[in-house]
């Protein structure tokens, strides 16, 4: 009993087939295994097109482990496996490697050399070759059907509360503290540098976040920048968090952000007197959201 697909962002949709493979498996006594790619196949087939992830890799990992699959297998995206027809594709790796006899994928599913296969391929292939094939329905959420790119797109224009719906959890995002200017510690809202581990990781529209920060102390609630600075001319754009009661120093240390509420946009400040009065409302309402979400 199994599933393919790239998975990317592990949303809403994603979990409807999880679930339909780990309730068939159990019915039936059968193992649940996912089989996934990396990297995403499209830094292949189309490098220049490629989307930033949603989720990484250990981020995907990670969230899986907290499924009921029993096997998670990633193949290796190379141009051999691109190059694979659909018949190839299902022959050769779905039933000769892994033996799959019952097959669940999303309405929109995909496959083979140029996306050339569907899931009326998988249904003819399957009544040819002995498999059954299940195809689950679209997930709709608040505006319309869930998907990646529809999470992409909410995600690039500012709008996290429905990336999060589609996603059905906070949107993360990860790193490590690396050492600043101390600007932030001078204006007394001291903040903590962070670089993306992974560069192609989706970072959210420019912008002031309330979000949750893990970190090896612990969780602490928090108020994110991520953007330009441009109250201080010259300054770059940086991504900066402060953590909320937090006494320490995490320098070298890694973070993980778990994105609640997007409280305004990046603006600019007169001065910097004008910016903490700011920077300290951005803390009383980073409370106040964090206050009203579910624990995450």
């Amino acid at each position: 009993m199994a599933t393919v697909g790239t998975f990317d962002g592990l949303h809403l949709g994603h979990w409807s087939v999880i679930g339909a493979v780990a309730d068939r498996a159990e019915a039936t006594g059968a193992r649940s295994v996912l089989v996934t790619f990396e990297p995403h196949p499209l830094t292949v087939v189309r490098p220049e097109a490629a989307p930033k992830r949603l989720t990484t890799a250990v981020e995907r990992m990670e969230l899986l482990e907290g499924s009921r699959l029993d096997d998670v297998v990633v193949l290796a995206f190379t141009p051999e496996l691109r190059a694979h027809s659909p018949r190839r594709f299902v022959t050769e790796l779905l039933l000769g490697r892994l033996g799959v006899d019952e097959l669940v994928v999303g309405h929109d599913h995909g496959f083979g050399h140029g996306r050339a296969g569907d899931t009326d391929t998988l249904a003819r292939l399957g009544a040819e070759l002995g498999f059954s094939v299940t195809v689950r329905g679209p997930v709709r959420e608040g505006t319309g059907i869930v998907s990646s790119s529809r999470i992409r797109r909410a995600l690039a224009c500012g709008d996290l509360a429905d990336a999060n719906r589609a996603l059905g959890r906070p949107y993360s995002i990860s790193g490590t503290v690396v050492r600043g200017d101390g600007r932030g510690r001078a204006l007394g809202v001291p903040t903590a540098n962070i670089v993306i581990s992974d560069p192609d990781k989706l970072v959210p529209a420019e912008g002031v976040y309330a979000c949750r920060a893990t970190v090896a102390d612990g969780d602490f609630a928090g108020a994110l920048h991520i953007g330009p600075r441009p109250t201080f001319p010259g300054a770059g754009a940086a991504i900066e968090v402060h953590l909320l009661d937090y006494e320490g120093n995490l320098y070298g240390s890694a973070l993980r952000l778990r994105l609640v509420e997007r409280l305004r946009a990046v603006v600019a400040f007169e001065t910097a007197d004008a910016l903490v009065e700011q920077m300290r409302e951005d803390v009383r309402r980073s409370r106040e959201a964090l206050g009203r979400a579910d624990p995450v």
